[in-house]
């Protein structure tokens, strides 16, 4: 596996780092990874060559890039972080999304996957058409466009221990999209992150499972 930090640039001209994990091998599809609202995390870059390792090309775009570069947050720091993503416009996003899937796109097919804020940063770029399937984990902003459709096949996950998002809203959510939607016991939001307190092992084992399964199946036609 090669791992490292790459520019890329945007329709727009705007210039993003984005960190970058090859297989050994011939890459067998893409897969664009999307931060949570504390950057470009060791999390991420960590999920970014675990994708890497099971054979895609994987790519972590600085969503943050477009504040100041280099942005990484404590995952204690929630007032910056959200101050940070409050500055952000959602149609840029979809465009730094856009790049960040376009270089991965000669690998084959492209999947996209995030988390928290990143995981509805999924969901909107699938509606996009910017994937060839989606994976959104513990994404609330998803409900501000739930007039929108994803192009692609998607799945999501939630945690049913998740005070930010309520069962309400992940039942809205599932009746809009149509999708499948694992909620797991006894998970809270940031179930994914073993650097954070609300990591939930076996969660974050059986989803991750299921995320392989649903990528294969709909990235590479296993």
């Amino acid at each position: 596996m090669i791992s490292e930090t790459i520019t890329l640039t945007a329709d727009d001209g705007h210039e993003l780092q984005a960190f970058v994990a090859r297989p050994a091998g011939t890459p067998k599809g893409g897969i664009v990874v999307i931060q949570e609202i504390f950057g470009l995390t060791d999390h991420i870059r960590d999920v970014t060559e675990k994708f890497a390792g099971q054979g895609y090309l994987a790519i972590a775009p600085a969503m943050f890039d477009r504040v100041k570069p280099g942005i990484v947050l404590d995952y204690t720091d929630f007032d910056a972080a959200r101050a940070t993503m409050a500055q952000l416009d959602l149609e840029q996003c979809v465009v730094d999304i856009r790049a960040a899937a376009e270089h991965a796109r000669p690998a084959g097919k492209v999947g996209i996957i995030g988390f928290c804020w990143g995981g509805a940063m999924a969901d909107l770029a699938a509606c996009h058409g910017l994937a060839d399937a989606g994976v959104s984990y513990y994404g609330r902003m998803t409900v501000e466009w739930l007039d929108k459709q994803p192009t692609c096949p998607m799945l999501y996950h939630y945690g049913d221990r998740d005070q930010l998002i309520p069962a309400d809203l992940i039942e809205k959510i599932q009746r809009a999209r149509r999708a499948k939607v694992c909620v797991w016991g006894d998970a809270d939001h940031g179930f994914m992150c073993e650097d954070r307190p609300s990591y939930h092992k076996s969660s974050a084992r059986q989803s991750m499972d299921i995320t392989l399964d649903f990528f294969a199946e709909h990235l590479l036609g296993a």
